[in-house]
């Protein structure tokens, strides 16, 4: 009898971590990432007609973290790469997710919290070198990435230069649907606290980097930290602002404390964004940046991402982001106004990035004209790519 108990607890030990490795993963995925129950949100042949004439671009989004092939369609999640081009996005920022503290939440997190994603990486039985180092974290996904775009040229390239993203352009301007994929790194912790780590990352295609997420780093300060609003960047932060201008990548300032952004914009004279956020006189939460703030960033040129979640915009629905839309217009003027949607950032919306029609549907109903709408959706981002990439 006491070999049988053994037996069975060995037998359900196994069948344990079999449903943890093979099923674990795509439960917590698919409850992370939920798209609300809707009926198809009506688009006129106008406003589909203006949609498939748009260059748009998305400056965030996370299903890098997540244990899919972007190349196939998935039923969970909100993106991937048939999606993508269902929904006419040229460019697409690819964000990587190193680290996030157990018990995530806007208000305070701790750097000494339990990570999750080391637990979710495990779970996905990525390399090993990506369960213990922040660094090589990004980097497989970065992986991730290429192999996609190796697998499937048709519908993904990456653009690290000026030239990747004019052919791009030309080759949709001649019917091509293929993405263009740009790698971020959604917190400067991504660096394990090596500078030499950010050459390292812009090898392996990195021009854009946030540098906090949900904790305070070796770079400075969150936004949802435990530093608090008086404190900003650190020496190593200034090094690295510093060192990323001089390899053109793009800062990004989202989850930085205000503090902080407010000390990059004196010591940088390159635009900066703010990747997915709201504005904060529109969707009064602590997720959001003072207006003030917001207009100091799109006075040096910046460009603010409208997120498509609840906690920035308050409404989810196309028709709330193009509200949120139109107050960011309103605030910074339709040449600082981009799309940021944290698709598969541990968000629920609305939509996924196939339906990006019914944004333009609700652009057009909000009263915005043609060519502030064709900024917003992609235009912007565009111009400012223009000048941020490196040549080549």
């Amino acid at each position: 009898m006491r070999r049988f108990i053994v037996k069975l607890i060995a037998f359900l030990i196994v069948i344990g971590l079999l449903g943890f490795f093979t099923l674990g993963p795509g439960i917590v995925d698919e409850g992370q990432n939920p798209v609300l129950a809707h009926d198809p949100w009506p688009v006129s042949p106008a406003a589909q007609a203006l949609h498939e004439k748009l260059i748009i671009g998305d400056w965030h989004a996370d299903p890098l973290l997540w244990d899919r092939d972007l190349t196939q369609r998935w039923d969970r999640g909100q993106m991937d790469l048939p999606r993508l081009i269902d929904g006419n996005v040229a460019l697409q920022v690819f964000t990587t997710v190193t680290k996030s503290p157990s018990g995530l939440n806007y208000e305070e997190n701790s750097a000494q919290a339990r990570d999750d994603i080391t637990l979710l990486f495990i779970g996905q039985l990525r390399p090993l070198s990506a369960w213990k180092n922040l660094t090589y974290r990004a980097l497989e996904q970065a992986r991730q990435l290429a192999l996609a775009a190796e697998k499937a040229p048709e519908m993904l390239t990456i653009i690290r230069t000026r030239g990747d993203l004019d052919a791009l352009l030309a080759a949709r301007a001649k019917g091509a649907k293929t993405v263009g994929g740009i790698l971020g790194a959604e917190g400067g912790h991504a660096l394990s606290g090596d500078i030499a780590n950010l050459d390292k990352l812009y090898e392996a295609g990195f021009r854009l980097m946030g540098l906090t997420h949900f904790f305070d780093n070796e770079l400075g300060a969150s936004l949802h930290g435990q530093a608090g609003e008086t404190e900003g960047l650190t020496d190593f932060g200034r090094e690295v602002v510093k060192r990323m201008v001089e390899k053109k990548m793009i800062i990004d300032l989202a989850h930085a404390s205000p503090r902080m952004a407010r000390e990059v914009l004196a010591m940088v004279d390159v635009p900066v964004v703010v990747s997915h956020t709201g504005i904060y006189s529109h969707c009064q939460t602590v997720r959001n940046f003072p207006d003030d703030l917001m207009k100091a960033i799109a006075d040096e040129g910046g460009l603010i991402g409208i997120g498509y979640w609840p906690d920035v915009i308050c409404d989810p629905s196309p028709k709330g982001v193009a509200s949120a839309i139109v107050a960011a217009v309103d605030l910074v003027g339709a040449d600082h106004v981009s799309l940021g949607s944290d698709f598969d950032g541990s968000v629920t919306t609305a939509f996924d990035t196939s339906e990006l029609a019914a944004v333009t549907q609700a652009l057009m109903d909000s009263g915005l004209d043609e060519t502030t709408i064709a900024k917003v959706m992609g235009g912007n981002m565009v111009a400012f790519l223009r000048n941020a990439l490196p040549e080549g």
